[in-house]
């Protein structure tokens, strides 16, 4: 074979794998949305529904990554250092790791500003506060009154020193002039059990949360610990309508996160993307189950929010005095 001939046999066999590399290169990358949760709680379930639109607008697979551990931090962890190209985000529990920062500052093993670009603020979810259905009490002020009657008698659940069921609840102490006794449990899961079995006397839940238990009729929902009356439980009063004020609206806000140094085009088609999930029916149809809010807002915008959220619950820690110890 001459030369030439090898040479043209060479390019012509180079031509389908010329095509294959280019077609290879052209596929979208597999997008990881990581939740620093257990399956089957809010976040997860916000996260597996934008997962399952964003795959389609995106045309691109889009899989939710559990990384549970140290209280939402390991996963929080793992993004911070994962590469800035917008395959790899974070569902955030927005409220819960302003107040972490608050408290631990960089022993989280982040910093939620510095090692972060909030891509967007895609849900808030009130509190609410719950009891016993066997309690005696039919509203917030009944509440405050029997809790007064036994001083020290009334003990209300939290998932651990420092979160945001056991900051709501100081709130709630300082705000009625009552005393009740902090009890944690690892995760709301037990300390609901234990309230239906009327050994806690409170506890405040997420809105979905409530609604969930309130089908069995084993709790009752008191007040709305937000700013208003949430959609799904339209009779529940907020705590300002039943004469309490805390010191801040107990809401937790969700976003989408990616590290640091993620380019702002990226950024911003994924904060474009996500808004038009967002109001796709079915998407907001799935989040009022929920007894979430939707919010589309700018990557600016989230960025500003969280910021903001951070002061929120420094000035709140200080005034309840609060710690990890």
């Amino acid at each position: 074979m001459t030369s030439l001939s090898r040479r043209r046999l060479l390019a012509s066999a180079a031509v389908p794998l010329a095509g294959l590399a280019g077609l290879s290169h052209s596929q979208p990358r597999e997008m990881t949305i990581v939740v620093a949760y257990p399956p089957g709680g809010s976040l997860d379930a916000m996260a597996r529904v934008l997962a399952q639109r964003l795959s389609v607008i995106r045309d691109q697979a889009v899989i939710v990554d559990n990384r549970a551990g140290f209280s939402g931090n390991i996963g929080a962890q793992y993004v911070a250092k994962a590469a800035p190209d917008g395959n790899t985000v974070l569902m955030t529990a927005l409220t819960t790791y302003a107040i972490t920062a608050s408290l631990m500052g960089r022993a989280a093993g982040y910093d939620l500003l510095k090692d972060f670009e909030h891509v967007a603020i895609v849900g808030s979810l009130p509190n609410l506060l719950i009891v016993p259905a066997s309690l005696p009490v039919n509203s917030l002020q009944e509440f405050i009154q029997a809790a007064k009657a036994k001083p020290g008698a009334f003990s209300y659940a939290t998932t651990g020193n420092g979160s945001l069921e056991h900051i709501a609840g100081e709130m709630l102490k300082r705000a009625a002039k009552i005393d009740m006794l902090a009890v944690p449990y690892k995760g709301s899961t037990p300390g609901i059990t234990d309230l239906i079995g009327g050994q806690i006397q409170a506890m405040f839940v997420n809105t979905s949360t409530a609604i969930n238990n309130l089908k069995s009729g084993r709790i009752k929902v008191l007040a709305v610990a937000g700013p208003s009356r949430v959609t799904a439980l339209p009779k529940v009063p907020t705590m300002r309508e039943s004469g309490v004020v805390l010191g801040n609206d107990v809401v937790s806000l969700f976003g989408i996160a990616a590290p640091h140094g993620t380019p702002g085009p990226i950024v911003d088609k994924l904060n474009a993307d996500l808004n038009t999930a967002l109001r796709d029916p079915e998407v907001r149809s799935r989040f009022e189950a929920l007894g979430i809010d939707v919010v589309t807002e700018s990557a600016a915008e989230a960025t500003r929010r969280i910021t903001r959220e951070i002061g929120t619950w420094v000035k709140v820690i200080k005034e309840t005095g609060i710690s990890l110890q």
